[in-house]
């Protein structure tokens, strides 16, 4: 069963991430173009994963079963 602190394991994985892509970044007149792009994608990875990961967790509309007669669902 997934856990609500699954999201601070991976925020703390993707500020890692980050920081190795920061100081790993190739080295040259493109450096920050780097820099900036793998930040990025590594961020939206992420906040991807975190809604998907947050919307199932929690919910909004709850799964009703279709087999039961009327008078049990009261």
């Amino acid at each position: 069963m997934a856990q609500g602190y699954a999201i601070f394991v991976g925020l703390a994985v993707i500020a890692v991430l980050c920081a190795v892509s920061w100081f790993f970044a190739p080295k040259g007149e493109n450096q920050v173009l780097w820099r900036s792009s793998l930040i990025l994608a590594i961020v939206s990875c992420y906040l991807m994963w975190a809604l998907t990961f947050l919307a199932q967790l929690n919910p909004l509309i709850q799964p009703r079963r279709s087999d039961l007669r009327e008078s049990f669902l009261e």
